[in-house]
Parts: structure tokens; C-alpha cells; sequence
């Protein structure tokens, strides 16, 4: 059920802006903790990251100890 409300409110790529919104932090704040991992799965549209809900729950499932 939780996974049908997200895939709702946000596409399966998420812009910066999104990721952070998922995230509930400002976009300054997730680049400079998040998006600064190397850890951090990403995909490349051109020249422009996407993240998706899955790899940003990971991420931050793995981090938060």
C-alpha cells in the first residue's frame, strides 16, 4: 500500500528537487549529505541525474546507523 501512495505522488525518476521533497530536506541540504555519496545509485538522462525511491531509501536505510 505505501509503495502505491509514493508511486502516486512522485514519477520512477526523480529530479534533485523531487528526491529532496521525497526526503523531506532542502535541495542544498541534499546535495551536500546525500547527492555527494558516491554511494548513491543514479541514472543519467543527458547530462542530468535521477534518483529513484528505491535507491534513495536504500541509501539512506544503509547510512542511518
Amino acid at each position: 500500500m505505501h509503495n502505491k501512495l509514493i508511486q502516486m505522488e512522485y514519477p520512477y525518476l526523480l529530479t534533485r528537487e523531487q528526491a529532496a521533497s521525497f526526503l523531506g530536506v532542502d535541495p542544498k541540504s541534499f546535495d551536500k549529505y546525500v547527492r555527494s555519496q558516491d554511494a548513491l545509485k543514479r541514472f543519467m538522462i543527458g547530462r542530468q541525474e535521477r534518483y529513484t525511491v528505491e535507491a534513495l531509501t536504500q541509501f539512506i536505510t544503509q547510512h542511518s546507523i
